[in-house]
């Protein structure tokens, strides 16, 4: 009996001797992955490459497979100390067998993600989505640590949310649940990258905004972003910020646009599930403070009094690492 106790309490050591995982954020522009002490959540060391899903899945899994074998070999630590890898992808998940079912912000579909990644790596590999690993980060060691009921939205290539409820994340009947992004608030409204008309995403992105603008300017009106932009570059979050700080009227328009539509959908939120927080993030978010500020404003504005009165607001608080912090823990999930 001496020996059992002595082995078992061995293995036990054995398994939290591992004190690294690798996180990986796999999003609509870019892939980051990081190497996360598990003890602490600092990111020990990240590299970030673009997506460039215009040239396919198969680039995708070249970039990512990159990613993970260059911070393997720049961090130089021991395969043994590192317990998984945790992958994050922009869309709907297979989570018990690894599957991106479909990611139209990656132009991904039932790409088997765990299988191939298995292939290439001894390590145990894991796969959520990128709401999902952002609120476990955020959770973890950001904005919702003192807190076991919330809802955790971010804004950028896409529109998503992961929900919070006794601490644990609510996954729905089929692991869908959260797509905020694809609430419809037009029913014959602008087409979405999903196939349906008038989702939310096609109204509050990053990349609905940017369509508005580029749409805009197509038509002759002038505008502060113009000084900023490059040929064949998109706009970013970085640019609508310096020109809202300019005053432009045209950027101004659009991100109020859009944060009209972000509060409504928020409101939604707030009504139907009643959390007790609300954590916004993403590089718009990040980035543009009026856009924040704007859309929690009306979001209180457009809730039900009694919820309204209580939500709380917060920005996220780990920045582009809540993903990758999250992901280094998707090996602990409880679905």
């Amino acid at each position: 009996m001496k020996y059992f106790a002595n082995l078992k309490f061995f293995v036990y050591n054995l398994k939290y001797m591992k004190k690294y995982s690798v996180g990986v954020d796999l999003g609509g522009t870019k892939i980051l992955t990081a190497l996360v002490d598990k003890n602490s959540g600092e990111v020990i060391s990240h590299i970030k490459k673009k997506t460039k899903k215009q040239k396919g899945p198969e680039n995708i899994i070249k970039k990512l497979i990159e990613s993970i074998e260059e911070l393997l070999n720049e961090s130089q630590i021991p395969l043994e100390e590192i317990s998984s890898i945790g992958i994050g992808a922009a869309g709907q998940i297979d989570r018990e067998n690894g599957i991106i079912i479909g990611a139209p912000n990656l132009d991904c579909f039932n790409l088997n993600l765990k299988e191939i990644l298995t292939k290439h790596f001894t390590l145990p590999i894991f796969v959520g989505n990128d709401l999902e690993i952002a609120a476990i980060g955020e959770q973890k060691f950001g904005a919702g640590r003192d807190c076991d009921d919330f809802v955790c939205i971010f804004v950028g290539t896409g529109v998503g949310s992961a929900i919070i409820k006794n601490g644990r994340i609510i996954y729905g009947a089929t692991g869908t649940a959260g797509e905020i992004g694809h609430i419809i608030v037009d029913l014959n409204g602008r087409p979405c990258a999903c196939g349906a008309h008038g989702c939310l995403e096609a109204y509050a992105s990053r990349t609905a905004i940017e369509t508005r603008i580029e749409g805009a300017l197509k038509k002759g009106r002038k505008s502060a972003i113009q000084d900023y932009l490059e040929p064949g570059k998109s706009i970013t979050s970085s640019m609508i910020h310096k020109s809202i700080e300019r005053e432009d009227e045209l950027v101004v328009q659009c991100v109020t646009e859009a944060a009209e539509y972000l509060s409504g959908g928020i409101a939604s939120v707030i009504n139907l599930i009643n959390p007790k927080l609300i954590i916004l993030g993403g590089g718009l978010i990040e980035a543009v403070d009026y856009f924040y500020q704007k859309t929690i404003k009306k979001a209180r504005a457009k809730s039900l009094p009694v919820p309204a009165a209580k939500i709380e607001f917060k920005k996220a608080m780990l920045g582009d690492y809540s993903g990758v912090i999250g992901a280094a823990f998707l090996e602990e999930r409880k679905l």
